[in-house]
């Protein structure tokens, strides 16, 4: 079994100040308060931070994103990141790990499993309140919280790994985060990835960035890996699952969209870049 152990450094999103767990309440020394939800999670992203009235996945993309990586499609991927978590870290000594757009949790969860006797602090935080409500309902070994990579609810150096996987990076707020030596874990397409259904949807593709970006600031690279791996999926349930979950869904056209959903079958090369910066 896993050691899971309560995420300890949740901050105040209004002013940063550190939250203590009262009850059923989230409560700092300003007398701000939050509420846990019957299900587990709290709701750290004050209306004034928010772009819009419901921010991030819908309901239906998240339960699209749920089938296929319940399907295991995207395994490969899971155990590729949970090495990287665990690949310099000391046995015996506490994780504090945040998933910076978690989703529905998948891989919150595969890491999880794959700590053995590791001890872990799991943050799982993500914009869409129906990603983290479906998170929290599925497992309660993380802290779930909704939230932004722009303001993260998280005290300044306390992080030792935070995951950033096909997401959206905010490095000042990671940088701020991490502990010094603490690392950040990029997952991004690589130029093939999915390239099969991409040459169905757009008319032409673009030409393929031939290296990886710099390190960000505040960041040294330890690693960059390249996974590749091929994806048989039959049946157009599952390629419109696939789709949902991609920006493909809102760049392609109509007629690509249109083309897509006329597939009842397609053959995919995974190609993913998996970058391990070390916090300066």
């Amino acid at each position: 079994m896993s050691r899971i152990t309560p995420f300890q450094t949740l901050a105040c999103p209004l002013d940063g100040a550190p939250l203590r767990r009262d009850g059923a309440t989230w409560r700092c020394a300003s007398g701000h308060s939050f509420d846990v939800a019957a299900d587990g999670h709290v709701h750290l992203l004050p209306v004034q931070f928010k772009r819009s009235r419901d921010p991030g996945d819908s309901k239906p993309m998240v339960a699209a994103r749920r089938r296929f990586l319940e399907s295991g499609a995207y395994a490969p991927i899971a155990d590729a990141v949970a090495g990287a978590v665990f690949a310099s870290a000391a046995p015996d000594r506490p994780l504090a790990c945040l998933d910076a757009g978690c989703g529905e949790g998948h891989y919150l969860r595969r890491l999880a499993d794959a700590a053995g006797e590791r001890p872990l602090e799991l943050l799982g935080l993500d914009i869409s309140k129906w990603a983290v409500q479906a998170a929290a309902r599925r497992d309660r070994r993380a802290a779930w919280v909704v939230g932004t990579n722009a303001r993260l609810p998280v005290l300044s150096g306390t992080l030792d790994r935070v995951l950033c996987l096909f997401g959206f990076p905010v490095y000042a707020e990671f940088v701020r985060v991490l502990r010094p030596g603490g690392e950040l874990l990029q997952v991004d397409a690589g130029p093939d990835h999915l390239r099969e259904l991409r040459e169905v949807i757009y008319p032409s593709l673009r030409p393929d960035r031939t290296s990886g970006p710099p390190a960000p600031e505040g960041f040294t690279l330890a690693a960059c890996d390249t996974l590749r791996f091929g994806l048989h999926l039959d049946g157009a349930e599952r390629i419109a699952d696939l789709l949902a979950m991609t920006p493909h869904l809102y760049r392609a056209s109509a007629e690509g969209r249109s083309r897509a959903a006329a597939l009842t079958a397609i053959t995919l090369t995974a190609d993913v870049r998996l970058a391990r910066y070390v916090r300066d």
